[in-house]
């Protein structure tokens, strides 16, 4: 009986630990993102002119008309991993909180390979999957906005024809079969955990970068959708957070991710059709 009372206490701790964890980076990097994320003007001032842009009104922040110079890389892939802790916070607490309370019990069992791995070193495996999706969409941003498709005032597609067909690319990825299959491992905690365990901290690391892959390959073409509605949109920013957290946690999250993909078709078919004249 008191074997079974610590064993409660430390997986308690230890889970309690965890969720103030969870929420403070979520929190933090929520407040960098309405702050305006180093860029000079806030999130808010962004969202506005993304959803009724005034190019004569307002003038760029400081950091959106500066030249493409290091200072500037670094600034946009601190927004860009920011923006995805944010994001994706939420919808890998399940099974970061598994993970948690798995390890609490094997600790509690003598097992010494998880002394040193820990739930932080999960999560830095996550988010490490994460940072370099973010680096990859800062280069697209650059050939982008070079190509002149993208604004430098709200980071949003400028070009319908371009904003129609990346909808539409959306909407088709979440009916695929790849988008099935990564959100299926995204869904499923207890059976990620079981084919995919490994001890020790490199472990721990490593358990985290996969499901941070299968978490990339089922939500990278939503966040391909910033591009159109404004990268520091944050009704787009809120809307695709709620669409990612839903599709994970919810007992019908799949047909969830399924309407949502039949919506964008729609967006963007409807989009095309109206620019072309057809």
């Amino acid at each position: 009986m008191a074997g079974a009372t610590s064993l409660e206490r430390l997986i308690r701790r230890e889970r309690a630990i965890t969720i103030a964890g969870m929420l403070a980076l979520c929190a933090l990097a929520w407040a960098y993102i309405v702050a305006g994320a180093g860029l000079g003007m806030s999130a808010w001032e962004m969202t506005v002119l993304a959803l009724s842009p005034q190019p004569h009104a307002a003038s760029p922040a400081p950091a959106m008309v500066m030249a493409w110079e290091p200072g500037k890389w670094m600034l946009m892939v601190a927004m860009w991993w920011v923006m995805m802790i944010a994001m994706m916070t939420p919808g890998a607490a399940p099974t970061i909180l598994l993970y948690a309370r798995v390890r609490g019990h094997a600790l509690a069992q003598g097992h010494d390979a998880h002394r040193h791995a820990s739930t932080g070193m999960f999560a830095a495996g996550y988010f490490l999957m994460w940072l370099g999706f973010s680096i990859a969409a800062v280069l697209l941003q650059r050939v982008l906005e070079q190509a002149g498709i993208l604004s430098a005032m709200t980071m949003g597609s400028q070009v319908p024809w371009i904003s129609g067909t990346v909808l539409l690319a959306a909407g088709i990825y979440q009916l695929s079969p790849l988008k099935s299959s990564c959100l299926i491992h995204c869904r499923a905690p207890v059976a990620f955990l079981t084919h995919h365990w490994h001890p020790y901290a490199l472990g721990a690391l490593r358990m985290g970068a996969v499901h941070g892959a299968y978490c990339v390959g089922c939500c990278w073409m939503l966040m391909a959708l910033l591009f159109v509605g404004g990268v520091m949109n944050l009704a787009w920013i809120a809307a695709l957070t709620l669409l990612v957290l839903a599709e994970k946690v919810l007992v019908a999250g799949s047909w969830v991710g399924r309407a949502a993909g039949l919506l964008l078709i729609a967006w963007g078919l409807a989009l095309l059709l109206v620019r072309t004249g057809v």
